[in-house]
């Protein structure tokens, strides 16, 4: 049988799952009040959760990574190495670790590993900026950061500036079968620069080597509502802060997905693309994979061609992905004639679906043998990510769903507890079991994203807009708050604004989002220079790389244009909105233009 089908074969004699795995009850007294609950939660540590599963289906493929399977039995052994490693080392109960790790094996053992020994994962994205990574780092008080080879570089150059005790470097290369290693090496491994012999860092193979001297209890016990992992986002402000989930957030993410995807079976596939520093990728294609018996595709890298191969070459069973990543795949040559019917569900978040991508998309779907169609999800990272979900057996158009088992929504009048009456636009609010714990070192922040109303239940206050019918189907409407959605990714203007204030070349500064038919928006920005700066080419390019030492590559603007003065508004505000305007007007001519050009010729 070949390695692409091996997930999906029983164990004889194994009892397979259905609905919920784990059946644990458990009562919920702080965020849910009293209310009464319709799954029956566990009680425990991520790693936990998984081990039950661990023990039930040992030889179950738990992931697989460029063609190399992993059984679950296989994964806790690595996963118990590493925590016996990180004990040794020194990292102890409640001591944060970066991961800063593309979706692969290390990134999985070390996710679970700092769990076990009961520390809190600092989740960031390797392609940060020098600048957003020590401020992820000073942020979350980290000890220990684990990254791969090719962005030693970065983590050595700001490393004095933090608290990291030990670096631990990986390398994609170590994971790899052997055929497929001797490839890598000759191509992609030959453009990563040789780390120093006398790096003080730790390889990955040194690190879990390490675990052989550890020869006391490495477990720590830690309970549902312990803090467990850092995800960041900008709120509801644009501010970066470090979002602090619980155990029992991820772990009742995973039962809420699982219970309405009643379609799920043990062994079933999901196409992990979605990053882990991302809540979307580690709650649902990791967590929710690994805590169920499911099998995670790890993918480190991925395109629209890469995604489209995937999916037929592993016979996914699950799929998700933003919108500009199916917008692509209609477009992938390799999925002209495949045949989708593997595929039990096709889920998009990240940002709004349009109506119009939904119809190409299930047509997409449906000429391709598959016999469900995309559900659109909703939620933010301070639920973990979806919240909210289209039912597989009905749909309104341009709905975002039904909000997920003992998690509620509501729609109030913007900055109040009032409630709106069906139909009627407001601010959607979420209260659930999802509901972080708090923004770290950030009452403020807290009190204002965070509040308990008279029902008895904490409130997130999410910042956008949208509408409830009297059926519970909820539509978004907009943002409330300024953000820029770049390939599924929240890029934060004033952020990046901040950053090119900052230069001594820039005296101000707007970003804004330009649509774009691949990335949904991408970013520009618009610059004052100071007095006396040349408005000229070697400026921009001066700008551009002072960018790319100091925001993320997702969030690079494409182009800075120079501007004597800004619009403003009444107030005195930079009038954003014009400039976007503006932008748009400027598309919507060249395209006339080029419909013009086509109909001469």
């Amino acid at each position: 049988m070949s390695e692409e089908n091996t997930a999906e074969t029983k164990p004889e004699g194994e009892e397979e799952i259905t609905e919920t795995t784990v059946q644990v009850k458990m009562p919920w007294k702080d965020s849910m009040g009293d209310l009464p609950l319709t799954l029956d939660y566990f009680s425990g540590s991520m790693a936990d959760m998984v081990h039950q599963i661990v023990e039930k289906y040992p030889d179950y493929t738990a992931f697989m990574f460029m063609g190399k399977k992993t059984t679950y039995r296989q994964m806790w052994e690595q996963i118990e190495n590493c925590a016996k490693a990180l004990r040794t080392i020194g990292v102890r109960e409640g001591d944060r670790v970066t991961i800063a790790l593309p979706n692969c094996p290390q990134a999985i053992y070390m996710f679970y590993g700092v769990n076990l020994v009961g520390g809190i994962a600092n989740m960031i994205h390797p392609l940060s900026a020098e600048a957003e990574i020590e401020n992820y780092l000073n942020m979350s008080g980290s000890v220990t950061a684990i990254t791969l080879d090719q962005f030693y570089g970065k983590f050595e150059n700001i490393r004095k500036n933090t608290k990291l005790v030990n670096v631990i470097i990986a390398r994609v290369r170590d994971a790899l079968s052997r055929p497929i290693r001797v490839g890598y090496m000759l191509t992609e491994g030959r453009k990563i620069e040789k780390i120093p012999a006398d790096a003080p860092v730790i390889m990955w193979d040194d690190f879990m080597h390490i675990s052989k001297s550890c020869f006391y209890n490495y477990k720590v016990e830690r309970g549902d509502d312990d803090p467990a992992v850092i995800l960041y986002s900008g709120g509801t402000t644009g501010t970066t802060k470090g979002i602090l989930l619980t155990n029992r957030n991820l772990n009742a993410l995973s039962q809420q997905v699982v219970s309405a995807n009643p379609m799920f079976r043990p062994g079933d596939k999901m196409l992990a693309a979605m990053p882990l520093f991302h809540g979307f990728g580690l709650g649902v294609c990791i967590h929710t994979m690994l805590s169920q018996g499911g099998c995670c595709i790890l993918v480190p890298r991925f395109t629209a061609d890469s995604y489209g191969s995937d999916i037929v070459k592993y016979r996914c069973n699950f799929i998700a992905g933003v919108p500009t990543l199916y917008e692509a795949l209609l477009r992938v040559p390799k999925l002209k004639n495949a045949d989708l019917s593997c595929l039990k569900g096709v889920f998009s978040g990240g940002d709004s679906l349009s109506v119009e991508l939904k119809k190409k998309l299930d047509k997409f779907l449906y000429d391709h043998n598959c016999a469900v169609q995309v559900r659109e999800g909703y939620g933010m990272t301070e639920t973990v990510t979806a919240c909210c979900l289209t039912p597989p057996h009905m749909n309104k158009e341009g709905s975002i769903g039904l909000p997920f088992p003992d998690t509620y929504i509501k729609i109030v009048k913007p900055g109040t507890d009032e409630e709106l009456p069906y139909g009627e636009e407001g601010e959607i609010l979420l209260s659930g079991p999802t509901v972080m714990k708090e923004y770290i070192d950030n009452p403020e922040e807290t009190a204002a994203t965070l509040r308990r109303h008279p029902d008895g239940l904490t409130w997130v206050y999410s910042g956008d807009l949208g509408t409830m019918d009297d059926e519970g189907f909820v539509f978004f409407k907009g943002r409330a708050k300024r953000m820029i959605v770049s390939s599924g990714y929240n890029v934060y203007p004033g952020q990046i604004e901040n950053i090119l204030d900052a230069n001594e070349l820039v005296q101000m500064s707007c970003v804004i989002g330009v649509p774009d038919a691949y990335k949904m928006q991408k970013v520009k920005a618009f610059v004052t220079l100071a007095p006396g700066v040349p408005a000229n080419q070697e400026t921009r390019d001066a700008l551009m790389e002072y960018c790319s030492k100091n925001v993320a590559k997702y969030a690079m603007p494409y182009d800075i244009e120079f501007r004597e003065d800004m619009p403003k508004t009444l107030v005195g505000k930079v009038a954003y909105r014009l400039l976007e305007e503006e932008e748009l007007a400027k598309i919507e001519a060249e395209e006339k233009a080029a419909d013009t050009q086509v109909d001469s010729e």
